[in-house]
């Protein structure tokens, strides 16, 4: 249940709320003691129930109609283009998580671990970071803070999950196949849509515009957790031991020897991270391994923190 008995009446929204990530958002407000919550989504799930809440209709003069502290949005791009501009003009502040104003010059992209003095900036939107952005950030700060970083390479391992509700349950079915689990594909230099996120958004929340970030992301057959392997280089020295020892006070970070499984991390609220060693191919390099629940803190859970955030600054200048 959420610290701060002011925060329990805040009138929240949660836009997008019958989708995998919506209905975790949910989820995590009731575990959190929220109970002014209303729920939005598509004519289709309007007059369906989660819980006690009815499903709303998600129309641009509902959201502009005012009675919302907080929005939490949890749908596509082009609806949040569409839909965001009404919740604010109706007095709301948007914690979007699609990409829509991720890279939009002004709008904060906040991990609260990372960067959460930033979610003040604000304007009357606050983007949430990508689900592989978010862990890896979380990981990277401190590292950081301790002896500077100089270059990341990445690869991911992608659960169905960061895909949508539908893709879980083809593969439930056993279903998927090669061609399910493609990702998103841009065809300027041939890069996916999730790598350029992962370089943008990391060095925009880490403030390292020239941060060398080089990412190959991949779809694989796992219900839920999306799972890293990344390879840093240090600009001081850092070793194994030290770089454990610090991610071990780190923020929602929780260290897993040897490495942590996707089942470990589906349903935990931290980031997991293990197989912290020396890459050997590089004079200060480590080597690790991150694990992180896609759904929650990946997404649900990381915009949470930043409605949380906003919140207790608006209690706190009351």
């Amino acid at each position: 249940m959420h610290k701060d008995s002011l925060n329990r009446d805040a009138r929240i929204a949660v836009v997008g709320a019958t989708g995998a990530v919506g209905t975790i958002t949910m989820q995590l407000l009731r575990e959190r003691g929220y109970e002014n919550v209303r729920a939005f989504a598509s004519a289709r799930s309007a007059g369906t129930r989660i819980g006690d809440v009815v499903v709303e209709e998600a129309t641009p003069d509902a959201l502009a109609a005012g009675g919302i502290d907080v929005a939490l949005f949890s749908v596509g791009t082009t609806a949040s283009r569409e839909l965001v501009p009404h919740a604010v003009r109706g007095g709301a502040v948007a914690v979007d998580k699609s990409s829509a104003y991720r890279l939009e010059p002004g709008i904060p992209l906040v991990v609260p671990e990372v960067n959460g003095e930033r979610a003040a900036e604000h304007d009357g939107i606050v983007a949430n970071p990508n689900c592989c952005t978010i862990p890896l950030t979380c990981v990277l700060k401190p590292l950081y803070d301790e002896a500077g970083i100089e270059r990341v390479r990445i690869s991911t391992y992608q659960s169905v999950s960061g895909a949508g509700a539908q893709r879980m349950e083809k593969l439930r079915a056993e279903n998927a196949d090669d061609h399910d689990l493609v990702m998103d594909w841009e065809f300027d230099g041939f890069e996916f849509d999730e790598e350029e996120k992962l370089r943008l958004e990391t060095r925009k929340i880490m403030e390292l515009p020239e941060l060398p970030v080089s990412a190959t992301c991949v779809r694989v057959p796992v219900l839920v957790s999306h799972a890293e392997s990344v390879w840093i280089e240090t600009a001081d020295e850092l070793t194994p031991e030290r770089a454990r020892a610090i991610l071990e006070s780190a923020p929602s970070v929780r260290v897993v020897e040897p490495y942590p499984t996707p089942k470990q991390a589906a349903g935990a609220d931290e980031v997991l991270v293990g197989r912290i060693r020396r890459d050997v191919t590089s004079e200060r390099g480590l080597a690790l391994y991150i694990v992180c629940d896609n759904l929650r803190k990946g997404a649900a859970l990381n915009a949470i923190q930043i409605a949380e955030l906003l919140l207790d600054r608006a209690a706190i200048a009351a």
